[in-house]
């Protein structure tokens, strides 16, 4: 290749100089909003993981409230099987009361 004149190159060197410094400029610009997502993306996976803390700690109640009615329920099931054991019991002694109150006419008739 033949030399470049020098007026072209007392004319591009400049231009070319200029280009490569805003180059640097938006590489170095380009580095600080790559750390700034990071930065937010570390922000954002902390309040998740805060978000995913609460949401197991309110599962947790959820299920000890479940197993706590549960039982109640149960225990109400044992009472309502305990008075329907009952039932007959007392339909019987009405009818023995009756059977007695009878009886007491007779006898004092």
């Amino acid at each position: 290749m033949e030399k470049v004149p020098g007026w072209i190159e007392r004319l591009l060197l400049p231009k070319l100089n200029e280009i490569t410094g805003e180059i640097k400029a938006i590489h170095t610009r380009i580095g600080g909003v790559e750390k700034e997502v990071a930065g937010l993306r570390r922000e954002m996976m902390t309040k998740f993981e805060s978000v995913d803390v609460k949401f197991e700690l309110a599962d947790a109640k959820v299920e000890s409230l479940r197993n706590e009615m549960i039982s109640r329920f149960e225990a109400v099931d044992s009472r309502l099987d305990s008075l329907e054991a009952k039932l007959p019991v007392m339909a019987k002694m009405a009818e023995l009361e009756a059977r007695l109150a009878e009886l007491e006419k007779k006898v004092t008739a």
